[in-house]
């Protein structure tokens, strides 16, 4: 690492942003904006995860389908850190920091059953969807209708992907019960 090093903005602050957004208001939505950052990774990460530890008959839907869902998620936090740092604000970047910020609790590391870790998605997602909301609500009241609208756009996504894993989840299967059950 260089020992020369010049700051430019110190995480956690929030400076004068062009887009004219009053800075007290841009500070609350920075703020949420870091956590819906720090959940969309580890979102992420659990994602990936199940992607490549998927197994079974519908191995190769289901693992499609998960890299797609991740991909739009590390997508949508790009989307976040980006308008963060339009606002005046410093997105959250290293992994210590997205864990502790975070507001969603991931699974531990063991690998568990493609039924299982699509359970503890579409929990974490609905955490999200939860979140989300709230945070698009607290954009308009603050006159940042930008950010709601950036919100809502992601929101329609993960609503999507989480109808989609509900169905996997469902009983309805064509995967024949083998003999030896």
């Amino acid at each position: 690492m260089n020992t020369q090093q010049t700051v430019q903005q110190e995480a956690g602050t929030v400076e004068e942003n062009s887009l004219r957004l009053e800075p007290e208001k841009a500070e609350q939505i920075v703020e949420a904006l870091n956590r819906d950052l720090a959940d969309a990774y580890v979102l992420y990460h659990q994602l990936h995860k199940h992607h490549w530890n998927v197994e079974g008959a519908e191995f190769l839907d289901i693992h499609v389908f998960l890299q797609e869902v991740y991909e739009d998620v590390e997508d949508a936090a790009d989307e976040i850190a980006e308008r963060l740092q339009a606002l005046g604000g410093v997105p959250h970047a290293n992994m210590t920091t997205l864990a502790e910020k975070a507001t969603v609790e991931p699974e531990d590391e063991d690998v568990y059953d493609i039924r299982t870790s699509l359970a503890n998605d579409l929990e974490m997602m609905g955490d999200i969807i939860e979140s989300t909301r709230q945070h698009i609500e607290l954009a308009e009241n603050l006159g940042d209708h930008a950010t709601a609208e950036l919100l809502r756009e992601q929101l329609v996504t993960i609503e999507e992907h989480t109808h989609h894993i509900e169905h996997y989840l469902e009983d309805d299967t064509l995967v024949l019960e083998s003999a030896t059950n």
